[in-house]
């Protein structure tokens, strides 16, 4: 229930925004859309999303289940793609980076579960095609969280995901 309704806000303030593409450098085909939404793997395991703002410029999210904290995991970030490591014809390999915020509800099983809040610092790379609506990425974000539980507090934590987009 709580994933449906975080998918639900996810593409619901997403979903109107409109960008043209990246521009002379060929980073984004002028034909592709700029609401993507696909699949994520690692952690978390579920849907990501991502709403390119400008051509350089995109907001990015995922929800899904945390494979190896447990639980729920919601996170949201504000990337920046400042280096394009090769353009060919067919595929555009940029760079992103970005800060984030990270909502975690760890349930380990048992009846103990604890929520968590924390900022992210996400670096990825993005295999993006230029003649089909898709995109192929990685990425690695570490997390400073705080522990809502007895006696937890801050700590750090790691996000690592691969994942691919349809774009509309």
């Amino acid at each position: 229930m709580r994933f449906a309704l975080a998918l639900a806000v996810v593409i619901g303030i997403a979903a109107p925004a409109r960008a043209d593409g990246f521009g002379t450098d060929g980073a984004r085909g002028t034909d592709k859309g700029a609401f993507g939404v696909g699949i994520i793997v690692g952690e978390p395991i579920g849907v990501t999303a991502k709403l390119y703002l400008t051509d350089d410029r995109a907001i990015q999210g995922a929800v899904g289940s945390a494979f190896i904290g447990g639980g729920l995991q919601l996170h949201g970030d504000y990337v920046f793609h400042p280096y394009i490591l090769q353009s060919r014809d067919s595929f555009v390999l940029p760079v992103y980076v970005g800060p984030g915020v990270r909502l975690i509800d760890y349930n380990n099983g048992r009846d103990t579960s604890a929520f968590a809040l924390g900022v992210r610092g996400v670096v990825g790379m993005l295999f993006d095609f230029k003649n089909e609506p898709i995109d192929v990425f990685f990425e690695i974000a570490p997390v400073l969280e705080y522990k809502f539980s007895s006696g937890a507090g801050f700590q750090l934590s790691l996000n690592v995901g691969a994942g691919i987009r349809y774009y509309f």
